[in-house]
């Protein structure tokens, strides 16, 4: 339950990472490889690791599931906090 929602946590995390460094690639029209690598990435982190839970950990998909989302949101909630600081 606990790992299965740390690992969540981390991966959503990551995929936050991962969509910002996409999404500033995409919008400062600089499409090259690396754009690329981060869309795949983007779109086969959260299916890893959610298959992954769901087979080697007993009750851990739902935590998984829980834990990306809530580590996307706040990652998401911190980031326009900082960017709209004055």
């Amino acid at each position: 339950m606990i790992i299965g929602f740390m690992i969540g946590v981390i991966s959503g995390a990551m995929q936050f990472i991962m969509l910002s460094k996409f999404t500033s690639s995409v919008t400062s029209a600089s499409f090259n490889k690396k754009t690329v690598i981060f869309a795949v990435i983007q779109f086969l982190l959260p299916l890893v690791v959610l298959v992954g839970c769901a087979f080697l950990i007993e009750g851990g998909l739902l935590w998984a599931a829980v834990g990306m989302s809530a580590s996307l949101m706040l990652c998401a909630v911190t980031r326009f906090f900082l960017s709209n600081r004055k």
